[in-house]
């Protein structure tokens, strides 16, 4: 499976527990914050201003 910008935070990180890495260093706090629920990644890097290609990109390096 492919991480994609529709998926939300959370399902991320507890289907690729290897990507929290990836979020940390871009300075995301996304473990533990509320709205990782609900928000897609798209949203999420939008709100911190964050190339949304770039982050996928390295995610789904990470993921293989």
């Amino acid at each position: 499976m492919k991480i994609t910008k529709e998926m939300s935070i959370t399902e991320i990180i507890k289907t690729y527990p290897e990507t929290a890495s990836v979020f940390q260093s871009f300075n995301l706090g996304c473990i533990g914050c509320i709205a990782a629920s609900f928000e897609t990644l798209e949203d999420g890097l939008n709100a911190h201003q964050l190339d949304v290609e770039e982050v996928l990109r390295e995610l789904n390096k990470v993921v293989g």
